[in-house]
């Protein structure tokens, strides 16, 4: 049982939550959003937009608005209407390219995320000699590992002897930049492709892109990130921090839904080289003289040279709607600035009433973290699955991973911070 003294303790906290949402300047963004229900009919305590955002009313409306266009035009929608198919993407370029921080000339909206680091693998894994190692970090997403893997053996070389693992110290969870650095300059004649995260998707620990980026250059590495769990969580500055090549799915925090199409970032000293090695395909072909139907392939001088096939846009259609609605809550800055507000809330909130029950194992630095805390259990009375199950069953919506970790990401676009009053009350609740 909660005595007094908790229950007072917890009455503050929710009083304090119901301040911050009053204050909070983009509270209204929560209204864009289709909200799930509980079974009471009450909305649910939704933190899983680490895996899969909510849905956007933009985005609803933009796939309805294509499906009567395709009722009403047949092929004649490739080129009528106010967002006719043929350029589809393009009208999603602008608002991609604020996300991430980078040029227009930069971004293209194509594929999914594994498919586009296999495409940029073409392009800038290039083993010669000695220099064909490739680093990642050890518990990358397992997608990116098997991606790195079939990459070493489709040029043929030894997987054990060139694949580098950035691994955390012995009993430490997250990453150490300087061990980092260390390898790199170890094997700086050897690498010729460094891969990591923005964001680890386990910790839900932050790297810093930046001086990673300059420490390859120094030595001549090129460097290409997976920002699965950092677009439309942290503010980018791809394009200024120099990252040869990034790539990110549309689905967590940018909200388009499942499996959508992904983005891609080429910095431009590589978009507008035409001459780079890469898979080529008829969208990626010269617009101009792309219907003269040729054989020979000129690629587009930018991001969208790297185009294989016409793009899907009915999930187009729910990215633009999606990624409208990021800037319709004034970009990644305002987001970002209400983000920190709610995860130092939600972590002094658990610290306060779960001393010595749990452990956060994101770094609590503001550099250091985005929207997702990860929490393991340390009581050793308790089962961490166990529990994930037992907050389910209440009304909240978290993820596990193995093999112990309750991952929370209160999303700004549309949690509020008495969602992370619920939260913290209900997982009182199922620890006593």
């Amino acid at each position: 049982m909660i005595d007094n003294a908790q229950t007072h303790s917890l009455a503050r906290a929710l009083k304090q939550a119901q301040t911050l949402d009053n204050n909070d300047p983009i509270a209204h963004m929560r209204a864009h959003f289709v909200i799930p229900k509980q079974a009471n009919g009450e909305d649910e305590y939704y933190f899983t937009g680490n895996s899969l955002g909510l849905q956007p009313i933009l985005a609803k409306e933009a796939v309805m608005e294509l499906l009567e266009a395709w009722g009403e035009r047949g092929v004649k929608g490739h080129f009528e209407g106010e967002y006719p198919w043929l350029p589809y993407h393009e009208f999603i370029t602008d608002f991609a390219s604020q996300i991430v921080g980078a040029k227009k000339n930069e971004v293209v909206m194509m594929n999914s995320l594994t498919v586009n680091l296999h495409l940029m693998m073409v392009s800038f894994y290039q083993p010669q000699g000695k220099r064909c190692k490739i680093l990642i970090e050890d518990h990358a997403f397992p997608s990116d590992h098997y991606a790195m893997t079939s990459q070493l053996k489709h040029h043929g070389i030894d997987v054990e002897d060139n694949l580098l693992l950035w691994q955390p110290r012995t009993n430490e969870e997250l990453l150490n930049t300087d061990d980092l650095f260390a390898l790199i300059e170890g094997h700086s004649d050897e690498l010729a492709l460094i891969l990591l995260p923005g964001v680890q998707y386990y910790t839900g620990q932050v790297l810093d892109i930046a001086a990673i980026t300059e420490k390859a250059h120094q030595h001549g590495i090129k460097i290409g990130f997976d920002l699965a769990h950092a677009a439309g969580n942290v503010e980018l500055a791809l394009h200024d921090w120099q990252v040869d090549f990034a790539c990110w799915c549309s689905y967590k925090y940018l909200n388009s839904g499942a499996g959508s199409v992904a983005g891609c970032f080429i910095h431009e000293k590589h978009a507008t080289n035409t001459e780079l090695n890469r898979f080529a395909g008829w969208w990626g072909h010269d617009k101009d003289t792309r219907f003269k139907m040729g054989n020979q392939f000129h690629a587009i001088a930018s991001a969208e040279g790297w185009q294989l096939s016409n793009p899907p846009v009915l999930s187009l259609a729910a990215v633009r709607g999606a990624y409208e609605t990021v800037i319709l809550a004034g970009g990644m800055k305002k987001l970002r600035e209400k983000s920190l507000k709610l995860t130092q809330y939600l972590r002094a909130l658990l610290a306060q009433e779960l001393p010595n029950k749990i452990d956060i194992i994101t770094p609590a630095e503001e550099s250091e973290s985005g929207c997702q805390l990860s929490i393991m259990v340390t009581c050793d009375k308790l089962d961490g699955k166990a529990l994930f199950k037992r907050i389910e069953q209440q009304g909240i919506t978290t993820d596990w991973r193995e093999p112990n970790v309750i991952r929370v990401a209160p999303v700004p676009l549309y949690n509020r911070f008495e969602d992370c009053y619920h939260f913290v009350r209900i997982l009182k609740e199922c620890l006593q």
